[in-house]
């Protein structure tokens, strides 16, 4: 932020007369288009789906567990150690399982790029139209910016995006 600061600072006094800084938020631009709720509804109830599976999984290895711990002193050692066995495979299946739906390349990060990415490239497409239109130097993202503690209205484009995305 304060490189950015500096950027702005150290242009030439001509460049800063003739540059406009502005802000959207992409919350409020987001919110505003109708195929975003629907992927956003779609990726709740995929989240949703999987984590049951993953929850249904768990318990069975607690169940695993508990049972264990309940008839380990009547086991012999070699019986012990195949439980102990099961036990650390139905938890090490369940780690798989919850990093093959939510880990970095997992299915839900797939599917949210799959959903997402095309909208947030139609909204980024109607913010550099506006930028262009308007002629704008610098559009900040207020939704991402953390320590905003002012912005003023009537530098907010987050409805002229809104606008040229209909």
């Amino acid at each position: 932020m304060i490189a950015l600061a500096a950027l702005v600072f150290a242009l030439p006094a001509n460049a800063q007369t003739k540059s406009r800084t502005g802000y959207v938020n992409t919350e409020t631009i987001l919110a505003s288009v109708p195929e975003y709720k629907v992927a956003t509804e779609k990726l709740e109830a995929l989240s949703k789906k999987y984590n049951d599976e993953v929850s249904a999984e768990l318990k069975k290895a607690e169940t695993l567990y508990n049972n264990y711990q309940k008839q380990k002193n009547s086991l012999s050692a070699q019986q012990r150690q195949a439980r102990e066995n099961e036990i650390i495979t139905k938890e090490q299946t369940v780690k798989k399982l919850r990093q093959s739906y939510f880990g970095e390349e997992g299915v839900m990060e797939k599917k949210r790029a799959g959903l997402l990415c095309p909208i947030r490239d139609r909204v980024q497409k109607a913010i550099d139209k506006v930028a262009a239109d308007v002629n704008y130097m610098i559009i900040f993202d207020i939704s991402a910016l953390q320590g905003v503690v002012y912005a003023d209205s009537a530098s907010d484009l987050s409805n002229l995006v809104i606008k040229a995305l209909r």
